[in-house]
């Protein structure tokens, strides 16, 4: 089962220290183990950047854009990318019409288009109801099995 990640798991990595940056990298250290592949998308580098940016009075973890690229060059590092394809935007569009998707939603939809003209099948998101209209199995970090 592919699995990608969603960007607010990418945003609790760069957290060291909290509770859900360890959750995070647990279970991307289980299911690595397990012999599951683990990518991300342009999607999530884009929405990484406008949320490491941001100042943290407003939700952003205060990064500057040097930082930001940093950060995002060791992501790149740890996961395989996903490419851009001309199919992911028709998929797009489909899913947007026929879920009725308005506003902000739009670019979760991006994410689950891009999984699905993918062919991946697993999210791992700390938002799974976000994602369960899309038919793409969205998993809580906590709820990957971790091997004995």
């Amino acid at each position: 089962m592919p699995y990608c990640l969603d960007t607010n798991v990418l945003l609790r990595w760069t957290e060291p220290g909290t509770p859900m940056c360890e959750q995070a990298r647990v279970a991307v250290k289980a299911l690595r183990a397990q012999g599951e592949a683990v990518s991300i998308l342009p999607q999530n580098i884009v929405e990484f950047w406008a949320a490491a940016t941001r100042p943290p009075s407003a939700n952003g973890l205060g990064l500057t854009p040097a930082q930001a690229d940093a950060e995002i060059g060791k992501l790149e590092a740890l996961f395989p990318l996903l490419a851009d394809t001309p199919m992911i935007h028709p998929e797009w569009r489909r899913l947007v019409v026929s879920c009725g998707v308005s506003g902000i939603q739009a670019h979760d939809a991006r994410i689950a288009a891009a999984l699905r003209t993918h062919g991946v099948t697993h999210l791992l998101t700390f938002n799974v109801r976000d994602f369960k209209r899309y038919g793409v199995s969205a998993v809580l970090p906590l709820d990957v099995p971790i091997a004995p």
